[in-house]
């Protein structure tokens, strides 16, 4: 509750002081404008009457000097008078004293003023009075934190029944961190996240929006996970597949090379879930398959041969190279296929019928599912995984 609230108060500072700070620039930017417009007006309209001001005052000039002229031409003697009166009337009869350049109406002469709504200011009042809030706590919080071989699926859940989320957000980072990254936004409560390095401490947090609004609701409670779980890899440097760095997607290149790609390592064990995810599709065949095995075996272009399970891309399920009459979807683009496999006991003891090991296989695609039992020969505390495409094109992901 303390943390959460100094944080509040930092964010709620740091908000306004911006705000007062933005205010002041746009009211100081606006007054300049407004300044610059008077400017303008007062050049624009002063000027014509500036030049008619200049033109009087030349003429007013003029006539004073002809009549300081007249008054000494009469004053002289006969002779200079009569000089000086010809003089004075041939400059007279030059000058038109009685010609003025046209002068504005009073009615069409510019007299500026500021026009200001006093009402901006209720305007602005009412909206910085409802500017922000509060919230005691968030409308969505955080409400599982599942690890996987390489990721963690996170789940959360609304925690107030009036809000009515149209999306969410959600967002991780290390602990070690200062910065959140996006990694989800949309409709759905649940989301893998995927990149995730085992045994490191991660960050989750997430928010909503409400139906019709633009913002964002405040983050949930921050939760902390981690993976144990040893991140799935496909065999690197097989012929006929490109890898991602980190291994985890298998992309079917041009090469003609065929053959199944297999798990580095034997990293799936009973009781968790496989997930392989369809990125792309290629043209299909039937003896295209995704699944799992208690063994490598080279020289096999497919997984539908003993000792493994595999889904082809058409559906078809196979048992130890044997196809169920039980069938499932076709494999599409955006496709998940999962497998989740357990141990069948009886008490503390493993039920063995006639030498055979037996474990309980269900596999998942497109809302459908098949289960089933898989005898094997011998007991395994983990299984290898992978994948044989004929044609290129097929780009799976698995977690």
């Amino acid at each position: 509750i303390k943390e959460s609230a100094s944080q509040t108060r930092g964010v709620l500072r740091h908000h306004f002081s911006d705000l007062k700070e933005t205010l002041g620039k746009l009211l100081d930017e606006r007054l300049v404008t407004l300044l610059q417009e008077v400017d303008t007006i007062e050049q624009e309209t002063i000027k014509p009457l500036d030049d008619c001001q200049k033109l009087i005052e030349h003429g007013v000039n003029t006539a004073e000097d002809l009549v300081r002229e007249g008054e000494i031409a009469i004053l002289g003697g006969i002779e200079e008078q009569n000089e000086k009166l010809w003089s004075f009337t041939k400059k007279a009869s030059h000058i038109q004293l009685d010609s003025l350049p046209e002068v504005p109406l009073l009615v069409d002469v510019p007299c500026l003023s500021a026009q200001l709504d006093d009402s901006i200011l209720n305007i602005v009042k009412d909206h910085i009075f409802k500017h922000g809030t509060v919230a005691s706590r968030p409308p969505v919080q955080i409400e599982e934190l599942i690890e996987k071989p390489g990721g963690i699926i996170v789940r959360w859940c609304k925690v107030d029944d009036d809000f009515i989320a149209q999306d969410y957000r959600l967002q991780f980072r290390k602990c070690n961190s200062n910065h959140f990254e996006d990694v989800y936004v949309g409709s759905e409560t649940e989301f893998i996240v995927l990149h995730i390095d085992p045994n490191v401490d991660y960050q989750f947090r997430v928010c909503a929006r409400g139906d019709g609004r633009q913002e964002w609701s405040p983050w949930s409670i921050p939760q902390i996970g981690h993976s144990t779980l040893v991140p799935h890899e496909w065999t690197t440097g097989f012929e006929g597949y490109s890898l991602s760095s980190r291994r985890n997607i298998a992309l079917r290149n041009d090469s003609e090379s065929s053959g199944v790609l297999y798990s580095r390592a034997p990293t799936y064990f009973c009781g968790q879930t496989l997930t392989f995810r369809i990125e792309t599709v290629g043209q299909p065949d039937r003896r295209d398959s995704i699944g799992v095995c208690a063994e490598k075996q080279s020289g096999c272009d497919s997984l539908q041969r003993d000792q493994a399970v595999c889904i082809s891309t058409n559906g078809a399920v196979f048992v130890n190279g044997k196809e169920m009459t039980n069938q499932l979807p076709a494999v599409t683009s955006g496709s998940t296929i999962t497998f989740d496999i357990e141990t069948v006991t009886l008490g503390t003891t493993n039920i063995n019928e006639g030498g055979n090991f037996k474990l309980r296989v269900t596999i998942s695609s497109n809302n459908r599912e098949v289960v089933f039992d898989w005898l094997l020969d011998q007991s395994c505390g983990s299984l290898y995984f992978g994948c044989s495409f004929f044609y290129p094109g097929w780009k799976v992901l698995v977690f």
